[in-house]
């Protein structure tokens, strides 16, 4: 029985050796998915994209009529014609009359307009990028929401065979009759394994979740008023890959986080200045202070010319008589301006006044948030170093300890399914460690962009298949791709 319970141990360590280090084969006929083509195709796949650029385009026509004079009427009519019989030769005063007339606006009216109109059409690029690098941000964490998911699926399947391995073990040992091990043992065993599964449900419901997120931005279900007929576009959670290794963001500006003392006000805000939705915040206040130029031409009259041709018919006795020609100037006198002219400019001084406001609220926005995730990010920086350096080698040599022991009979069983917890929950907080660490990343580059492409830069030179070698990823264990959903 002695030699019975020490083959079954040697068998375990055998399988946690094989269980621990060794991985399948890597598919090569799927198609990945990086976290750069992701955001590209997020992108690409936005409405509120082209519903942002028909809105330019229709200020932008907007500011060319704005900026044309009025059309001119004309008027066709018989004056003074006999009321007694309406015959259009008795009386001297009866005449055909063709009238032209034209009005002019008051002052600059149609220069400001269309000034004002293009700087409003100005703000929509900057608009666009501001919603490219938004879509950037999101679709990233979506993406790093989904492998971090996957990943703690993979770690605890991984382990929960070691646990089958482990109460195999157990109960081996039990039958035998010899040994320390228990009937509670095969129960903590089990229990373990309970917990484990219960966990991995757990995981797959948010994996689930994630993914279905994902696809909303990867998926161009409607085209105009019809469903796309493109297959591409219907995107399922079995059709898509990720890349097996976590990515590492690139970051702007990566020396204002080497040292965590604050960052000066002024240097942040010269850096926070160049973002998109401040530019576009700009282009608004430039409109709005033409605004108050616009105001101003209140206070000069507008013009008016009009012109008539007055064709009379030959006197009764048959002498001729001369055709009336007539012309005009009219204008209106702003004399009472206190209620109205006054007001409309005070009205745009303090709509403009009000868009400032609005920038400088954003800005104090920014750079309170900007902190925070540089705060959390020097944090996560700590915390991966101590996980890294010190955390993992001990759990991970605890749990070798602890084994070693219980094969030689020197240790409890207790011990062993702790120890082997406590690895495992270890790992996944690492993992956790580094996917919050590169979340903090593409979050700090978007308060740093002036372009949507600066957050993740898309390489072009990347493949779109499972590639045949294996490479390690950064502070991670080398397993295989992660799948959207089961096979």
């Amino acid at each position: 029985m002695f030699i019975y319970q020490k083959i079954t141990k040697l068998l375990f360590i055998v399988s946690l050796f094989i269980v621990s280090f060794g991985t399948n084969a890597a598919q090569n006929n799927r198609t990945i998915w990086s976290i750069e083509k992701v955001v590209k195709t997020a992108q690409s796949n936005d409405p509120w994209l082209l519903g942002n650029q028909h809105l330019q385009d229709s200020i932008e026509s907007m500011s060319i009529a704005a900026g044309t004079l009025p059309d001119p009427k004309m008027s066709l009519g018989i004056a003074n014609i006999a009321a007694d019989n309406f015959d259009f030769s008795q009386e001297g005063m009866t005449q055909f009359k063709v009238a032209v007339s034209q009005i002019f606006s008051r002052g600059d009216t149609l220069k400001l307009k269309q000034k004002q109109l293009t700087l409003m059409s100005n703000q929509f690029p900057f608009q666009r990028e501001n919603r490219k690098a938004k879509i950037a941000v999101i679709a990233a964490k979506l993406w790093l929401d989904v492998y971090k998911a996957q990943r703690s699926i993979a770690l605890i399947e991984k382990d929960r065979s070691l646990f089958e391995q482990l109460t195999d073990v157990a109960q081996a040992s039990y039958a035998s009759a010899v040994g320390k091990t228990r009937q509670q043992d095969i129960v903590r065993a089990q229990l373990e394994l309970t917990r484990l599964d219960d966990r991995l449900t757990l995981l797959k419901q948010k994996n689930e979740m994630s993914q279905q997120q994902l696809l909303q931005w990867l998926s161009n279900y409607i085209v105009g008023d019809h469903f796309n007929k493109n297959a591409n576009s219907f995107l399922s959670a079995s059709a898509i890959t990720l890349t097996k290794n976590l990515p590492n963001v690139p970051m702007l500006n990566q020396e204002l986080f080497t040292s965590n003392k604050n960052i000066p006000p002024q240097k942040l805000y010269q850096l926070l200045i160049k973002h998109p939705a401040i530019n576009a915040l700009d282009q608004k206040i430039k409109a709005s202070q033409s605004g108050i130029d616009l105001a101003k031409q209140k206070y000069k009259p507008a013009w008016g010319v009009s012109a008539g041709y007055g064709v009379r018919d030959d006197a009764p006795n048959g002498m001729a008589r001369s055709d009336l020609f007539s012309i005009g100037v009219s204008f209106d006198i702003p004399i009472f301006t206190s209620n109205r002219q006054d007001k409309q400019v005070q009205s745009a001084i303090s709509k403009a006044s009000a868009v400032k406001t609005e920038k400088w609220l954003f800005v104090r926005k920014l750079m309170a948030q900007f902190e925070t995730n540089r705060s959390q990010f020097v944090r996560l920086n700590q915390r991966q170093k101590l996980y890294q350096q010190r955390l993992l080698p001990q759990m991970h040599d605890q749990a070798e300890a602890s084994l070693t022991a219980y094969t030689n009979d020197d240790g409890d069983f207790a011990e062993v399914v702790r120890s082997r917890i406590a690895e495992l929950n270890a790992s996944i907080d690492a993992l956790n460690i580094n996917v919050e660490r590169q979340k903090s990343i593409v979050q700090l580059n978007y308060f740093l962009i002036s372009k949507a492409e600066q957050i993740i830069p898309y390489r072009n030179n990347s493949s779109n298949k499972i590639p045949n070698e294996n490479i390690p990823s950064e502070n991670m264990p080398n397993e295989n791709n992660i799948y959207f959903g089961e096979e």
